[in-house]
């Protein structure tokens, strides 16, 4: 899908159709542009092809930044995200935190890990979540282990502490995984986050974890069935906690998502859970 709802033909959707799945992600690229006749076009589109949008993606400054003029146009950007999610109809719009690293909200910092930084980010999902609820929309946090969302119980406690209804979880699984320990042993890691977070789910990331075979730690994403990353456990779990819900593939060229699909249609065969198709 291009990152402009306002580019989205019937050629893009049926591409996604056709490949079977029956959900896409919808990105933002500027959500504060966007306009309601371009949401209302795409939203047609999808429509006629049989599609949900399962996810909207958008682009905007963290949250947890300790410059406040930043931080508040994150909150401003995040805030118009959520209504044009409404306007989709999406099932959820992701949210990240941010990092304070200025390189990128996925790079590494000491501090995103404090309590002063956990307090930035409460702040601001308040102040998301009170546009999302106005418009119905659900928000799903989207963290990892270098981020201030680094744990199950990092992420529950914010959930808890923010108090809205419409803050829940996406399950990116491979994103717990942080160190080669974890990463021979998945199925722990799933239980703990499952265990944890179970009621709060709303979606799903399906992906795989490869470790680097060079000096010295190196965790990489790859394509679902190449890692070790067990997806028979995850999507199990899944499946018990949120049986209707979607599962997006993410993180590849298109060239790769047919294989991608095929393994996960294996895991789930295997497994004896039907996908949900209309």
């Amino acid at each position: 899908m291009p990152g402009d709802p306002a580019k989205i033909t019937p050629q893009h959707a049926r591409r996604v159709r056709e490949a079977g799945f029956t959900g896409a992600s919808v990105t933002l690229a500027q959500p504060d542009q966007v306009s309601d006749q371009a949401l209302r076009n795409a939203k047609a589109i999808l429509d006629g092809a049989g599609l949900r949008v399962a996810q909207c993606n958008a682009n905007y400054p963290g949250l947890v930044t300790v410059d406040g003029a930043i931080r508040a146009e994150g909150v401003r950007l995040a805030q118009a995200a959520c209504r044009a999610a409404g306007k989709l109809n999406a099932v959820y719009q992701l949210i990240r935190p941010g990092s304070l690293n200025p390189t990128g909200h996925w790079r590494p910092h000491r501090d995103n890990h404090t309590a002063e930084t956990q307090a930035r980010l409460v702040d601001s999902l308040r102040q998301v979540c009170d546009v999302a609820e106005g418009e119905g929309v659900t928000i799903g946090l989207e963290c990892h282990v270098i981020s201030p969302l680094d744990s199950p119980r990092r992420v529950l406690d914010v959930i808890a502490a923010v108090g809205s209804k419409a803050l829940r979880y996406n399950a990116d699984a491979v994103n717990f995984v942080g160190s080669f320990p974890e990463a021979y042993d998945t199925p722990r890691v799933l239980e703990s986050i499952f265990s944890t977070l179970g009621a709060h789910v709303v979606s799903a990331h399906v992906k795989d974890v490869c470790l680097g075979d060079r000096l010295v730690v190196h965790l990489d994403e790859c394509v679902p069935g190449d890692g070790i990353f067990d997806l028979d456990t995850f999507m199990r779990l899944y499946e018990q906690h949120n049986p209707d819900g979607y599962a997006l593939i993410e993180h590849l060229p298109d060239e790769k998502i047919p294989a991608a699909k095929a393994h996960l249609d294996t895991v789930l065969k295997r497994a004896g859970i039907p996908w949900i198709m209309d």
